[in-house]
């Protein structure tokens, strides 16, 4: 039997982290050979909620499940953890701008950030969902002294599953016949979701569908908005995609991308496009060994070049307002 892993979810009482735990138990992130040790952080009102969940996880009797340990102090959730799945912060509502979740969250990632390089493993893997995600991820790492601020990422997977479902829907082909589909910036509506690289059925998207209206039109802006489109139906941000998007991206990390495709995640930008240092934004990866690296080579059109901007400068203007949280 192998050596369980140390799984620290925060915000585990929430929508989100109880998506997430009984797909981790179950052994849909790091396989079915894998035992965990879940150790699950929540805000002190949302303890007894938390101790439920707990009772849930008990009552499943996963056999992967090694232990599960609930608390509210940031220093013992991540203790020893392997992984680091940072979900908990005020979500996003109905009417609420962007610069609100930039206020409110960046003194949460700071303490957490703090935590973290100082309890959880040297070699520890950091997935941060809870929005503003990469500017949140930006704010941890920039605490990271410790650890390798190469593993701080955020989750620009859940707007890549997006992409890839509107071109399969509107090609008419089932989605697992389309690859590399790229989430390039920011996860906001200033993402630029790139089907200009994406095949389906081996053929390039963009020569496939043959609609540069819907692309511009209806695919990029479908995309870019798809979060709000969700809440404003469910009165209620994105749950079950956004936890199976941070199952995706761990397990992808871990367990190594596809042969000939590519995932998205938002990483430390090494100049790579074009993009300057400094800021944590979306590129196409491919994984193995518990390593990423950065799919070079392709091709950047005007118009794709604007778009890629557009959402480097949101970026850095996220980056100046949380300026005074950065270690």
């Amino acid at each position: 039997m192998r050596q369980p892993v140390r799984i620290a979810v925060t915000g585990a009482a929430g929508h989100i982290g109880y998506n997430l735990l009984f797909r981790i138990a179950s052994g849909d992130m790091l396989g079915y050979r894998q035992p965990v040790i879940l150790q699950l952080l929540e805000i002190t009102p949302l303890l007894n909620a938390l101790k439920g969940v707990v009772m849930e996880l008990d009552d499943c009797a996963f056999p992967l499940l090694s232990g599960v340990h609930a608390t509210d102090i940031p220093e013992d959730a991540f203790a020893g953890a392997d992984i680091v799945i940072m979900v908990g912060s005020r979500p996003r509502t109905v009417g609420m701008e962007r610069s609100d979740l930039l206020t409110v969250n960046g003194e949460i990632f700071k303490t957490q950030g703090i935590a973290l390089d100082k309890v959880a493993s040297t070699h520890a893997k950091v997935l941060v969902v809870g929005n503003p995600a990469n500017t949140n991820a930006l704010i941890a790492a920039s605490h990271a002294r410790r650890l390798d601020p190469g593993n701080y990422t955020s989750m620009m997977r859940l707007d890549h599953n997006r992409a890839l479902s509107r071109i399969a829907a509107h090609a008419g082909r089932p989605v697992n016949h389309v690859r590399k589909a790229i989430a390039w910036g920011n996860h906001s509506s200033a993402q630029f979701p790139d089907l200009y690289h994406a095949v389906v059925d081996g053929i390039n998207a963009n020569q496939f569908i043959h609609d540069s209206d819907w692309v511009e039109k209806e695919f990029i802006p479908g995309v870019q908005n798809r979060g709000t489109e969700i809440l404003n139906a469910r009165g209620a941000s994105s749950v079950g995609s956004a936890a199976n998007a941070a199952i995706c991206h761990v397990r992808d990390w871990l367990l190594g991308t596809p042969e000939h495709d590519w995932v998205s995640m938002g990483i430390r930008s090494n100049g790579s496009y074009d993009i300057p240092e400094g800021v944590i934004y979306g590129f196409p990866v491919q994984c193995k060994g518990g390593q990423y690296s950065i799919v070079e080579g392709l091709e950047v059109t005007p118009f794709m070049r604007q778009r890629m901007d557009a959402s480097y400068r949101e970026l850095l203007w996220e980056r100046d307002q949380v300026r005074h949280l950065m270690g």
